[in-house]
């Protein structure tokens, strides 16, 4: 079934930004995209999602093994005794953590990464040689790609931080690809009007996440 993904402006992320824009679906393929109106008339019979403010590519995550081996995602349930953001350094290491309870952060961290738009997690070489990450990644769904060309390994800042826009790179630099007919429809929805305002209030305005055709995290 052929699915319409339409916002306010589209950014591909290699060309110029489309007021109305639109990107069609096909499966776990791009097929198309470009303004709305063209699109629709391209696929007449598609089901259409509308979202508020910009329509990106998914966004590619650097540290990701950083994130999910050297730092533990707390449960909800947690949260009134940990809070909600990563623990790592003294604060990690003070945690009795069993084999299940870190699993168990592994696909909270994950998780997690879906709801900040990331849909590529890099890599040295394209695996994770840690068998828990390995495993929960795969079943994520999240393509994994080379960490090639990619900062150190240590996050920027005093804290580990989920925004890939972290690192201080404009939307061209922080995406995986950028829009390809034919290529994966890895997508993500932010609530704000333009790149700027992205770029200022990083990834935590996410309010969808499209991972490879399929529909992974909406916030409303």
């Amino acid at each position: 079934m052929l699915t319409i993904h339409t916002a306010d402006l589209l950014l591909p992320a290699d060309a110029a930004p489309v007021p109305d824009g639109a990107v069609v679906v096909d499966g776990s393929r791009i097929a198309a995209f470009g303004p709305y109106e063209d699109m629709a008339e391209t696929a007449p019979d598609a089901r259409v999602r509308r979202w508020p403010g910009v329509l990106t590519p998914g966004l590619r995550q650097w540290h990701a093994l950083w994130l999910l081996r050297s730092c533990y995602h707390p449960d909800p349930r947690e949260a009134d005794e940990l809070g909600e953001l990563p623990l790592w350094g003294d604060r990690l290491a003070a945690l009795d953590l069993t084999d299940a309870r870190w699993a168990g952060s592994v696909r909270r961290g994950l998780q997690r990464m879906l709801r900040h738009g990331t849909t590529a997690l890099a890599a040295t070489g394209t695996r994770f040689r840690d068998p828990v990450i390995a495993q929960a990644v795969a079943r994520s769904g999240l393509a994994v790609v080379p960490h090639t060309g990619g900062p150190g390994g240590m996050l920027l800042g005093e804290r580990p931080d989920l925004d890939p826009f972290a690192e201080g790179y404009d939307l061209a630099g922080t995406v995986h690809t950028p829009l390809t007919v034919g290529g994966r429809a890895d997508l993500a929805v932010f609530d704000v009007p333009d790149e700027a305002t992205l770029r200022e209030r990083g990834a935590s305005c996410c309010v969808a996440t499209v991972l490879d055709g399929r529909l992974v995290y909406r916030s409303r």
